[in-house]
């Protein structure tokens, strides 16, 4: 049976207080409605209907590379009239999940199981039992079939003592919703279509309203505010360090750990407190994370080590490699095995060869180095005129000193050595030396200037 997904994303966010429409603040270094629109595609879903309404313009443009159909909902008029106007595009047959934008934590697993149990019934509903379920829509279930959703401020003192509640979520039979939809009456209080009123239609139909609970809670937890948001980030980080650390990872402190992406790993990686991880990353075998590192789009191979505070975006890096701390790896940054990267070192765009080193105060860009090479502390390749990048290569086995500027486009041979303190703007040739400095000055009783006393 094909399924769409329906996610109500119209909603403005006054109590977030941003100029972004609520399901475009982020959780995880992604907007709350990726996470729904992700979830809906682990689900194969046959189409993926995004209601908008607030700030609709920036909402699609954010997900303009997905396959989404956008439906618009002019007048915020309640949960049913927003799943309403999504009838003319919403097949004939088939089934519906209907999620919200802001309760982005809901699992492919949980929405499957929902789904198997409500194909016969025609319709189901995700339900959660709580400690306190003071506010929230009551399940009223006689010899446990449910039999109606009651707001808490309709519910009778017996119904408020029901610790089970209506969550938002459902499934329902597209034939049933193209139906039931057109009845629904905006005669109450609030003026307002609420969706709910439609397991009133099925249980008037004679149909079994199912239902299944989430395995952990905070799944169907939304957002409305700037604390929820916190507060549900910390939750989410906490469910995906755990399912890390059940894979062998060794987290120092789970509560400082933050996934902002995918995590592929090996066996015995070893992660310190408040790193980040952003984008698609993997780290190998025995990877050891120092703490406060960002590593972004990135993949590590067996035995490496990153020092603290290093930071990296979309690079390579071999194996047992030693790298930090405070070094910078920035996109295109490719580095073979054994490769030694230090403090205060910045490589960008550029590879470096199997052993070579770069261990202190130096930039390299847009620059191949061979294998063996030593780069000395201080030492950049000028790769940018102010117009245009020029390439600097660096043999195998090259020695380049200290404080060196290497003027691309320029070529150290094989074996090379360049003099420390060298401006090098032509080409070094194989096991040659290469020393460019002007004549040292010297000026016996030499006074400084002084600072002029007002």
């Amino acid at each position: 049976m094909s399924t769409s997904v329906i996610i109500l994303a119209a909603g403005k966010g006054t109590r977030m207080r941003s100029s972004l429409p609520k399901v475009l603040q982020p959780l995880a270094g992604r907007p709350l409605l990726a996470h729904v629109i992700e979830t809906a595609k682990q689900l194969n879903a046959e189409n993926i209907i995004t209601i908008y309404g607030h700030g609709g313009d920036l909402v699609q443009q954010a997900f303009a590379h997905e396959q989404v159909q956008w439906v618009e909902q002019k007048e915020q008029l309640g949960t049913g009239h927003a799943v309403k106007v999504t009838l003319p595009v919403l097949p004939q047959t088939g089934v519906s999940l209907i999620l919200s934008g802001d309760v982005p934590c809901i699992r492919p697993a949980t929405l499957q199981r929902l789904l198997d149990v409500s194909t016969e019934t025609g319709i189901g509903l995700v339900t959660l039992t709580l400690p306190d379920a003071t506010g929230y829509g009551r399940i009223v279930r006689n010899n446990g079939e449910i039999q109606a959703i009651v707001e808490h401020k309709d519910a009778s003192d017996e119904q408020r003592q029901i610790k089970e509640i209506n969550t938002g979520i459902y499934c329902v039979s597209n034939a049933k919703l193209h139906e039931w939809l057109p009845r629904l009456s905006n005669n109450n209080a609030q003026g307002e279509y609420y969706l709910t009123d439609i397991v009133a239609m099925a249980l008037a139909d004679s149909m079994q309203v199912v239902s299944v609970e989430p395995e952990q809670a905070f799944e169907v937890d939304g957002v409305n505010d700037r604390v929820q948001l916190a507060a549900l980030e910390r939750q989410f980080q906490t469910a995906q360090a755990k399912a890390l650390m059940q894979q062998g990872v060794h987290l120092i402190d789970p509560s400082r750990f933050d996934l902002r992406g995918t995590l592929k790993v090996g066996q015995d990686v070893r992660i310190d407190i408040n790193v980040i991880i952003e984008g698609e990353c993997e780290l190998g075998d025995g990877v050891e994370i120092g703490a406060g590192c960002v590593i972004k789009n990135t993949k590590i191979a067996a035995g490496t080590k990153v020092q603290p505070y290093s930071v990296f975006d979309s690079a390579i890096v071999g194996e047992n490699t030693q790298i930090g701390p405070f070094a910078r790896l920035r996109p295109g940054a490719k580095l073979a095995a054994e490769v030694h990267i230090g403090n205060f070192v910045e490589v960008k765009n550029s590879t470096v060869g199997h052993g070579s080193k770069a261990n202190h105060f130096t930039y390299l860009g847009d620059a191949e180095v061979g294998s063996g090479s030593n780069i000395g502390a201080g030492t950049i390749t000028c790769n940018y005129d102010g117009a245009n990048k020029f390439k600097t290569i660096i043999g195998d086995h090259a020695f380049i000193g200290s404080n060196s500027s290497l003027v691309a486009p320029v070529q150290i041979g094989n074996g090379a050595t360049v003099g420390a303190g060298s401006t090098i703007t032509r080409d070094v040739a194989e096991n040659s030396l290469a020393v460019e400095r002007s004549k040292q000055f010297a000026k016996e009783n030499y006074q400084r200037p002084q600072k002029i006393k007002k």
